[in-house]
Parts: structure tokens; sequence; C-alpha cells
């Protein structure tokens, strides 16, 4: 709690009073939403602010819904479904990252049904988003890959999204730029404060870019281990994002060649084709080189898990802005590929 003291002191001289609730978990679920919502009740509090990464900031978003409609928050999943906006919510980030501080979107757990609720409302956007690089110096190398290489999800598949329109790729293609630069630096050396100004940045711009464009299967994909398995949400994207991208290849292939040279690939004297495939090359090297595992059979999983998840996937509010449609048997390839 040391990176608080600020933030206490700050509301204690403004005479403010205030309540503490830090019991949230990674990956957090309904249970937790109404145990947060009951302390928030209980404490007779006006607004909320959320301090820390992409779990706290949706657990937050998901009590916003609660203070004024009716619960469960999950029951609000989907697309524009918050009828009323709640009260005010400040979220203070620690991570580059989810860009959960600026969207309108929250992931939270049910359960009973091991499934990733999706809600996607303008109403669950905080009210003020804060970045200061220098609350994230401290977070170890294992958080910094996993939420920068969210990040990286998140811009490229809001770039190659059938949403993408040209203030998005502007954001995406940025993003992909300083993530691909900064993020090796920042999982070396934490207290680069440059390099964590620089993802900060690039996790923002691909907030904006997907705020907007919308992601695709890969998230969709990577929320079914992360419900059932409790796994990191930024490391189920790292494993899946150049498989499934490649399998998007085809549909997108001008797009990832500007993916390839986003990421640093010189693709002079090549072609589309040849670019996109360096686009993944790229992708994979960066995964590899920021420590992140590559397979899902190294956290736990089975192949006998997977066909509990390709409903739930291809359900998943994620999924319809992906460039190309996938059959059933073709999640369940992919998948495969990931174990």
């Amino acid at each position: 709690l040391g990176l608080l003291d600020s933030l206490f002191t700050a509301l204690d001289e403004q005479q403010m009073s205030y309540h503490l609730f830090d019991e949230v978990f990674p990956n957090p679920t309904e249970a937790l939403v109404q145990k947060g919502y009951a302390a928030y009740r209980e404490a007779g509090c006006d607004y909320l602010i959320a301090f820390g990464g992409g779990s706290p900031i949706d657990t937050a978003k998901a009590i916003k819904i609660l203070t004024a409609n009716p619960g469960p928050s999950t029951a609000y999943s989907g697309v524009g479904k918050v009828k009323n906006a709640g009260v005010p919510l400040v979220a203070i980030n620690t991570t580059a990252g989810t860009a959960a501080e600026m969207t309108s979107n929250a992931v939270i757990i049910d359960a009973e049904r091991q499934v990733k609720e999706v809600i996607i409302d303008p109403n669950i956007i905080p009210d003020i988003a804060v970045d200061d690089a220098s609350v994230m110096l401290d977070i170890p190398p294992s958080i910094t890959a996993a939420t920068g290489m969210d990040a990286l999800t998140h811009a490229i598949e809001a770039f190659v999204s059938v949403g993408a329109h040209p203030l998005t790729d502007a954001n995406a293609l940025e993003a992909i730029r300083l993530i691909n630069q900064w993020l090796p630096q920042a999982v070396d050396d934490g207290h680069n404060l440059e390099a964590r100004e620089q993802m900060a940045f690039g996790q923002y711009l691909a907030g904006m870019a997907f705020n907007s464009a919308g992601l695709g299967l890969v998230h969709a994909l990577a929320h079914q281990p992360g419900a059932t398995h409790n796994l990191p949400h930024g490391v189920c994207n790292a494993i899946l994002l150049p498989i499934i991208e490649n399998f998007n290849r085809p549909n997108a292939v001008a797009r990832f060649a500007r993916v390839a040279q986003a990421m640093g690939v010189d693709t002079r004297g090549m072609s589309d084709e040849a670019a996109s495939m360096e686009a993944i090359n790229a992708i994979r090297a960066l995964s590899k080189r920021v420590g992140i595992p590559q397979g899902f059979s190294q956290l736990g999983v089975s192949k006998a898990d997977i066909e509990g998840w390709l409903d739930k996937a291809l359900a998943d509010p994620c999924a319809p802005c992906n460039p190309r449609t996938a059959s059933r048997d073709e999640v369940r390839e992919l998948y495969l590929e990931a174990l």
C-alpha cells in the first residue's frame, strides 16, 4: 500500500473522508464486485477512486454500474446495456497496460459459469483518468511484460479490426511503434522512467484505438483460459496473438505489412505478403524477448480443457470485430496450436 500514501495525504489535506477497499484480486468476480459495492454503501461514499491496473479499475467500473442500476453487474455483458452512468469514477492507472482507465470496457468473471463477461458501455468510462509513470517504476518484470503485451494486442487487434478507421489507425500504429521500442527496456530496467513514460503513452494510445475500433478473436479466445485457470490476461493474449493474427493475415495482408513497419521491420523491397509474415515473426520475437511463456501447456492447460471454451469464445463480445470469421473447428485448432 506504499503507493497509496500520496493519495491518502492529498485526500487528508482536503479534509475528505474515504474508505479503503483493498480486497481486489486478478480476474475479478461478480462476488468481489458485490462485496466492494456493499463496502461502498456501508461507508456512505459519494464517488469512487480506482488505484491499480486492470483488475481494480474493472472492479470499480462494475461497482459504478451498481450505484445506479440493479445488479448483478454481469447482467450488462455485451454492448450498450448500462442505462445509468452511476457515481463519478477517478481511475489512477499503475500499469501499462490495460488502458482500463479510459475505455468503455470492463471484464468480470461469472464464477458459476466460469466465463468472463465483457461489459462494453460508455457509461462506465472513468470520469478522470490518471497515468503517472512514477507509480509504475516498481512493477515487476513479469507484470510489465504481460501488461505490455496486452497493450500490443489492443493496438494490433484495433488496427486490423473491421471497425478500424483513420483515427484509430493513427493511434494504433503509434502504439505499436512505442510498445515495440520501449517494452523490452521497461522489462529490463523497471526504473527507466523514460521507458515507463513511453509505455504509458503507448498503452493509452492503444486504448484509444480499441475503444473505438473494437478488438477481435485474440481477446475472445484469451478470456476463456483466464476464466477457468485464473491466468494473467496479458499472458493469455500474448500466447494467442501471433497465432490468431497469422490466421487473420490473409484477410488483412496490407495492414499486417504496416504492422511490420511499425515494429521496426525494414520492408523495403518486400511484397505485402512477405512483410505481413514478418509482422507475425516480430510479434513472436517480442513476446519471447520479454519472457512470455510460449504455450498454454506451460501454464497447466491441457487439450481436455479446450472443448469447454469453444462456444464461449465464439459468443464473446470481442469476436465480431475480427477481420476473419472463425468456425468452431477453427477455434479449436487455434487453441490446439496455442498449447
